[in-house]
């Protein structure tokens, strides 16, 4: 498994030192959807003159090792003078990659390593499902992770916090969209789904040891407005006879079931959740909640179809009794030729549509010249990924 972050100088056959990695730091890591994101590139031994360069990390599926082709931004091109970039109303998972560059002819640093922003919200062209659906699982645990959307191939990703990324080939067996894992690791680790240009919601998935006490709490974040049903778990499946269930450490009930049920979860019971019972106390996940009033593609035309319908419906009698009031009138004969047309057959066919339709956060440089470099020619970078090492 590769680190993120590392700076290696490696030496050459002529005994030249080849430069460091710079380092691309995102803020923040876990989106609210339409957020501004801030990315940071840090160079060894800043000094003037330096340009810098930002990239979409693009998956490539043709390498079971995992790669990604580097795009470069808008106003990227020939580099920006500020080590930092702001991209506005990100909404999805995506990767990021930086580098910088400086003199004439250019002299580049490496590519830093790809770091990434996510976003927990379900998406209809790409959407990760995690069976059971839980956050804590033990290790001892066989998980599922699959991927849905439009495409017909898949890889899972994993970003082991706080600095290692690896695919499913690597920890566990990719079965058509499915990633099968028998043993989940003694870990706090994000999940999401790649396919081409796209990125699926992310998971936050932690494992823990058989004689741990669990939280039951949702992998996807709770819909304002519906219910979300948390429990607690002990691996020798007993019943537990006394259990209390924590709100950012403040206690919100103590009974004897192993559950607990919000009817209508609202923005105010985002938190941390953890329970305790039998002498043992889980480790605490975040809850979040997904606000009714932030309006996806889908849901949009029906919110809005059902205003239009009634308009429709206000404003057509009236049309009709003008209309129908111009016809009568001999004086104004030119007007009832214009005025048999107040139904023209798009509106027809409009009005038919409308009647029938009744959802945190965690450099030397080296000389790249020649039709490889992006920057030169193509503006793709195919970059292999070392394979990892299983840890």
């Amino acid at each position: 498994m590769k680190e993120f972050g590392q700076k290696h100088n490696k030496v050459t056959k002529n005994n030249t030192i080849s430069p460091p990695e710079p380092v691309l730091r995102v803020s923040p890591w876990w989106l609210s959807p339409g957020a501004s994101v801030t990315l940071s590139c840090e160079v060894e031994h800043v000094s003037a003159g330096w340009s810098f360069y930002w990239y979409k990390a693009v998956p490539d599926l043709s390498h079971k090792s995992g790669s990604y082709s580097y795009e470069l931004l808008p106003a990227s091109s020939n580099g920006t003078a500020d080590n930092s970039y702001i991209i506005h109303g990100q909404t999805h998972t995506a990767g990021y990659v930086c580098r910088a560059g400086r003199g004439e002819p250019h002299f580049y640093t490496l590519y830093s390593q790809p770091h990434f922003v996510w976003s927990g919200d379900l998406h209809p062209s790409a959407s990760l499902s995690v069976s059971p659906d839980r956050v804590q699982h033990f290790t001892s645990d066989s998980v599922s992770l699959s991927c849905e959307g439009n495409s017909a191939e898949w890889r899972v990703s994993r970003f082991l916090l706080p600095d290692f990324l690896s695919f499913c080939s690597d920890w566990g067996t990719m079965n058509g969209s499915t990633c099968h894992v028998q043993k989940i690791q003694s870990s706090n680790a994000v999940y999401w789904c790649e396919s081409g240009s796209a990125f699926s919601n992310a998971v936050n998935i932690t494992g823990h040891y058989d004689d741990e006490l669990l939280l039951l709490s949702p992998v996807h974040p709770g819909t304002e407005g519906h219910s979300v049903t948390l429990g607690c778990k002990l691996r020798t499946e007993n019943l537990l006879s006394k259990v209390f269930f924590y709100q950012n450490d403040t206690i919100i009930q103590s009974e004897s079931r192993v559950e607990m049920i919000i009817p209508a979860v609202s923005k105010s019971h985002e938190g941390f959740y953890k329970c305790q019972s039998s002498g043992k106390e889980s480790p605490q996940s975040w809850l979040a909640v997904t606000s009714t009033s932030r309006l996806d593609s889908s849901s949009f035309p029906v919110l809005v179809v059902g205003p239009v319908c009634v308009f429709l419906l206000m404003i057509f009698p009236l049309m009709f009794y003008f209309c129908k009031k111009s016809k009568d009138s001999s004086s104004i004969s030119r007007s009832v030729e214009q005025n048999q047309n107040c139904f023209p057959d798009e509106i027809d066919a409009q009005h038919n549509t409308y009647a029938s339709l009744l959802h945190g956060d965690v450099a030397l440089y080296e000389s790249l010249r020649g039709p490889e470099d992006p920057e030169i020619n193509p503006e793709y970078a195919n970059i292999e990924w070392e394979r990892f090492h299983r840890r």
